[in-house]
Formats: structure tokens, sequence, C-alpha cells
């Protein structure tokens, strides 16, 4: 299915003060909604994704795999904020005829989730069997879920947390440090602050991935070399590849929010918050995730009625959420047709704590 949008043309209040006088929302749709419209999938994306979850989460969704549209009537959005269709620092600000750029209103996961139910209700949307996201889009999960806990049947969040941790928070004002370093940021040009996205995104790749990963596939076989290393070139690639994709306002604006995740927030504590969620829910750490320590997971776990734990390794870190669909299929189809504790390594990881 190809990228669609809609424009929602009122006012649109930002839980920061802020105001949109509209906004627009870019999706896709896979699949096809069953007589009785309980097949919906939804798919909340990370920080960078987009809403071609087919094409970002490979091997988890698509022909042939676990979440089939030829099953399921699938849907992803594009957040708030982001700079692949839906309003962002780059789409023009009605009230003045220019774009936004630096001067985007803050945007909380609150809002982002916000902006998706507005999306739901235009579909029409009365039920979704099972909601998924991991990093960013499993904060956006949780936070719906405790907006709307009678929507959900199935809650699966992956590699995420119930508040940011002030270690994330570090990483994210370390990169935005970095983009803001780079004097062109202020220019309110649409490639604005591109070295210093570059730059960020070196600094997250740190968070995302670690040492035995870095050690793994960067490290010198050359013992006579005293420059260009793998790692530094490795870096820069990397970086290079984010600023021809994405942009550096609208980094700023979702790490932000990021930070802000926090569902205890005017609603008297992270326990009491969580306890509002009614779902059946499936609650997956990595073991090595620097970013979100599988602690953070278990938090979830005690505090969510209904929830189930697994665990996987992967060599990847934090990244492993997107690379280990096969890992997470096995964890995630036990999930969806029978009860998660017969799972051999649940057990074991629960008899560990």
């Amino acid at each position: 299915m190809s990228l669609q949008h809609y424009k929602h043309e009122k006012a649109f209040h930002l839980e920061g003060g802020g105001i949109l006088p509209s906004f627009e929302i870019a999706y896709h749709t896979y699949g096809t909604l069953n007589t009785e419209r309980s097949n919906v999938i939804w798919v909340c994306h990370a920080l960078t994704a987009n809403s071609d979850v087919l094409d970002w989460w490979k091997g988890l969704f698509g022909e042939n795999n676990l979440f089939d549209p030829k099953d399921y009537f699938i849907v992803c959005a594009n957040n708030l904020g982001s700079c692949y269709g839906t309003t962002g620092p780059l789409s023009v600000n009605e009230d003045i005829g220019q774009p936004w750029y630096a001067y985007f209103p803050e945007v909380t996961i609150r809002d982002m989730v916000n902006a998706h139910e507005v999306l739901r209700v235009h579909l029409g949307i009365e039920k979704i069997n099972t909601i998924i996201g991991g990093s960013q889009g499993g904060q956006q999960v949780l936070e719906w879920n405790i907006l709307q806990p009678e929507l959900f049947e199935n809650t699966i969040v992956v590699a995420t947390n119930a508040k940011h941790s002030a270690w994330g928070i570090a990483f994210n004002e370390a990169q935005r440090l970095a983009i803001k370093a780079d004097r062109t940021y202020y220019a309110n040009l649409p490639d604005g602050g591109s070295k210093g996205l570059q730059a960020a995104r070196a600094i997250a790749l740190l968070s995302y991935r670690g040492y035995e990963t870095f050690t793994g596939t960067q490290t010198e076989k050359d013992n006579e070399k005293t420059g260009d290393y793998k790692a530094s070139s490795y870096q820069r690639h990397q970086g290079q590849k984010l600023v021809k994709r994405f942009n550096a306002y609208s980094y700023v604006i979702l790490s932000q929010a990021m930070d802000s995740h926090n569902v205890g927030r005017n609603r008297g504590s992270l326990e009491k918050a969580l306890e509002q969620i009614t779902a059946r829910t499936l609650v997956i750490g990595i073991k090595n995730d620097l970013l979100f320590p599988v602690s953070e997971q278990w938090l979830l776990t005690e505090q969510i009625l209904n929830a189930e734990f697994a665990a996987i390794d992967s060599f990847y870190g934090h990244d492993g959420f997107l690379i280990e669909t096969e890992k997470l299929t096995n964890i995630i189809a036990s999930f969806l047709v029978a009860d998660i504790r017969t799972n051999a390594e649940i057990l074991e990881i629960k008899n560990m704590k």
C-alpha cells in the first residue's frame, strides 16, 4: 500500500501548551479489515523510522511473516514532528506561511498518541487486536494503553520503558548539543544542522550497539595502522546515511519527545498509571541493551496486571529489536497463541530474579 495522508483541519493542542492550527498525518495500511473488524494490528515506530513498517521491520511484518497482510489489517502512522509526511519542523506554519524549522512547538509522547488517536477515529477502527512498538514506539504503545485501555486486546512492547531514564536523556542531550553546535542549524534552512546531525548519529550508535558489537565488526586486522580506522569510517558513514534521509530539526523535536516520556506524569505515579493497562501484555527486553536495560522492562512487567516477560540476547544491543526478527517471531507467536509462561527462556529468567 502506498503512503496515505489525512489532514485534521481543527486546531491541535499540545501537552506543553503549543498549538498546531491543523496537522497532517502520514500513514500506511496493509491487508484488509475482516468482516468482524477484529484483525487490526497497529504499529508504533521508533525515533527515525517511518510508517512503512513492511520496509523497516522485515522478517516480522510482510508476506509469509508472523504479521502477514493476508491475515491482518496492519496500520502504521508516522510520528508527529517527523519528516516523513506527518506535520513537523519542515511543514509550513499556516499562520506565517513559512516552515517552522527550529520554532516547531514542543511535542511529547502523549501528543504523538493523541495524533494517532485522531487517525484511528478517521479510519473507523473501534478495536485493535494487537498493538506493538519498540523503543520510542514502545513508549507510545504504553501511553495509548493508559489513555484508552479498553481499545486493545494484546499489547507488545520491546526494549522500552515507563519513564525515560537520566542515562537516556543524557545521551539525547549530547546529540542535541552536537546538532546545535553546527551554526547552520540556526539558519532555518531545510538542510540546517546537517553536520551536527551526522555527529549526533555517531553518538547515538554508541548507545544502540555497544562494546561487543564494535569489537566484533570494527576491530582492525592490520596491526601496523596508525589512522583511518574502520571504527572511525563506520561512524562517519552511519552519520552520512542519516543525513541523507532525515532532518536535524525533526531529530531535535523527536529526541525531546522521548525525554518527555513519563507515564506517571499527572497520574500520581508510574505504578498507578501502569495499573490502568488491561490488555494482555508482552514485555520483551534485550539482555545487553545499554540504552533500555532489562531492569526497565522488569518494572513494566511487575506493574502491569496481565503482563508477561521475555528476554533475548542480541549481538546488536538495543538495535536487536529491529534485527532479531526470528527470535521475536518465536516469542510473539507463542504469546499470541498460548500462555507465554510455557516459554522455557521466560521461566529461566524468572527463576534468576
